[in-house]
């Protein structure tokens, strides 16, 4: 895991208390975006997938909104993109 991975870990579990939590790096899949982008590579582009009961009650967009808002200082470090895809408990057993 990278540090980053890890900072996204620590900033996530700290906001949501997630119940499940998997961050994947998927930056290899975007290099030559990146480096049109003028980014370096890797640890640009991740896949989040967060099953926490903190996103009851928040609409598809705010659930968004609000993992954005959490990892806000990873933006300003280099993260570009994020996949995510984000349930309740509840959602996570359908």
């Amino acid at each position: 895991m990278s540090k980053r991975d890890d900072r996204m870990r620590d900033l996530l579990v700290a906001a949501f208390k997630p119940v499940r939590l998997e961050i994947a790096d998927e930056s290899r899949k975007h290099a030559s975006h990146a480096a049109r982008s003028g980014l370096e590579a890797g640890e640009t582009h991740y896949r989040v997938l967060m099953v926490s009961p903190a996103l009851a009650g928040l609409s598809r967009v705010a659930r968004s909104r609000a993992v954005h808002e959490a990892l806000a200082a990873e933006f300003t470090t280099g993260l570009h993109a994020l996949s995510l895809i984000l349930r309740t408990p509840e959602e996570a057993q359908d």
